[in-house]
């Protein structure tokens, strides 16, 4: 093991470094391609399956939901059992789910693999960056998170353009794709070192917080689903009566839990909350346009799956060259005046979009809005992570980015399920121009005033010194700007501390 001086930990620039970083990188970047690379493909396996719209936004937000609900104990199992030893399960159980994705029979199938594959994903994204943390000497760390940052994040941007690609041979290629990968994953982690937190094994895990989170979320996500395509039955009633009880439930075993996965008393400080609230409402508004839009151009503008997974790359490629200097504008003036702009013309951008109609062109009327939004999108991404990691203690870091990841997917997987089912894309309309289009329009406008939403909560309550308190180590601030690259493409933050998860 390569040390500096009497630092222990694998240098980085090392055979034995770099194989740490691709086993990590390789496993994350799977996750994060994944999760942009069905959107391309819901068109081609709507038409196959017979999905309607509710089973749609189901085949979306079954493998966000267990996600959300279970990455905060992925982390706390990590620190327990050995980070490694989860990562590998995690990468295992993420590549068997991703198979039987590929040999769903019908709709209900598939989204029940979805939510397996959850699972798996919260299982090893936490373990990313924990073992790049404690494997790595201390002085490499930063870097190994920013190429861990970079490379996975480009691996969720580029995932419409190889879903697109996937997609022209057959849908269910885009869950193959990930089983190879999976394997070299595995056979490169015999070379990776095992650590564990000796101090977890004496914590009860919070699987209580766990369950009740996906009891939640579940019923929610189902009454925002279902209501609209039944008429809100006794049934999807009874889901919002049993959402409710089960956040009472929630927030009452978190305070009694020891080491709640959920840490409540964060939210006393009003930075992190402020910054919470808006990760919830930006990401949701923004989950919406990027569930849509794909769909949009293949079933509404004609454009083939390949087309339509291009459109985004002008936003890929304008966070990939200003999202550091954004990052370093927020930290001299602070977030406020970022985290207001920002929504604003992200909400512009989404607004643009309504141009996106039939016979659609990508110069004309496609490339302005992405290319909006990208410059909204690169000016919040920075500041709305730093914010919240800045305001917690460095020992509650690890529950305070946790937090944070949760917060953003489960804003992503309400909006999903509620505003396109609120603005009529119920039904057959995800798969019917005439009703598409009309309804496209509207919940661009609608996800366009929530994130607009987001930039004056901003302006009202957040003060530009938010940040004079954030890390001041060189290490935390790269761990900071790493993660705000991932989690444009997909959110998946890991805590680098032995308090990986929150609990």
């Amino acid at each position: 093991m390569a040390v500096n001086g009497d630092e222990p930990g694998i240098e980085l620039d090392s055979p034995k470094g770099r194989t740490v970083l691709s086993t990590v990188v390789l496993g994350s970047a799977v996750a994060s391609l994944t999760a942009t690379v069905v959107n391309v493909a819901l068109p081609a396996l709507a038409a196959d399956l017979g999905a309607n719209s509710s089973g749609q936004k189901w085949i979306i937000n079954g493998y966000t939901l267990t996600l959300a609900a279970f990455i905060l104990v992925g982390g706390s199992l990590g620190d327990r059992y050995g980070r490694l030893r989860i990562y590998r399960v995690g990468v295992v159980w993420f590549a068997v789910a991703s198979l039987l994705c590929a040999l769903a029979w019908n709709t209900e199938a598939l989204v029940g693999f979805r939510l397996l594959q959850g699972v798996g994903g919260a299982l090893l994204t936490p373990g990313s960056l924990a073992i790049i943390e404690s494997s790595l000497r201390r002085a490499d760390r930063g870097r190994g998170v920013g190429a861990w940052s970079g490379i996975t994040g480009l691996a969720g941007a580029i995932g419409p353009l190889l879903g697109g690609l996937l997609v022209e041979i057959s849908w269910r290629w885009v869950f193959v794709v990930n089983v190879p990968v999976a394997i070299a994953v595995v056979v490169l982690s015999r070379w990776v070192p095992e650590t564990i937190d000796p101090r977890a094994r004496h914590s009860r895990l919070d699987l209580r917080g766990a369950a009740l989170s996906a009891l939640v979320l579940g019923a929610v996500s189902y009454a925002f689903i279902e209501g609209p395509e039944r008429g809100f039955s006794i049934v999807e009633k009874g889901a919002v009566v049993v959402g409710a009880l089960g956040v009472v439930a929630l927030w009452v075993a978190e305070r009694r839990h020891e080491q709640p996965m959920l840490p409540l008393d964060l939210f006393g400080v009003r930075a992190f909350a402020v910054a919470n609230v808006l990760t919830f409402v930006i990401y949701g508004g923004m989950g919406v346009m990027f569930f849509l839009l794909s769909i949009q151009l293949q079933v509404t503008a004609g454009w083939s799956a390949l087309e339509a997974g291009t459109a985004l790359l002008p936003v890929t490629l304008i966070m990939l060259v200003l999202s550091s200097r954004a990052g370093d504008l927020s930290q001299k003036i602070g977030p406020r005046w970022p985290l207001t702009i920002g929504p604003i013309v992200m909400a512009v951008g989404m607004v643009m979009m309504t141009r996106a109609g039939p016979d659609a062109s990508f110069l004309t009327d496609v490339l302005p809005a992405v290319t909006v939004f990208g410059f909204g999108l690169t000016s919040i991404v920075a500041p709305v992570t730093t914010t919240a990691l800045g305001a917690a203690p460095d020992e509650r870091a690890g529950a305070a980015s946790g937090t944070n990841n949760a917060v953003a997917r489960t804003g992503g997987l309400l909006a999903v399920a509620a505003i396109p089912s609120l603005v009529g894309l119920t039904g057959d309309a995800l798969s019917t121009p005439a009703l598409l289009d009309p309804g496209f329009d509207r919940a661009m406008w609608v996800s366009a005033a929530v994130v607009a939403g987001g930039g004056v909560l901003a302006l009202f309550l957040l003060r530009s010194d938010d940040l004079a308190a954030g890390p001041a180590d060189d290490t935390r601030e790269d761990v900071a700007a790493g993660r705000t690259v991932q989690r444009h493409a997909c959110p998946v933050d890991g805590e680098l501390t032995s308090t990986s998860g929150g609990g």
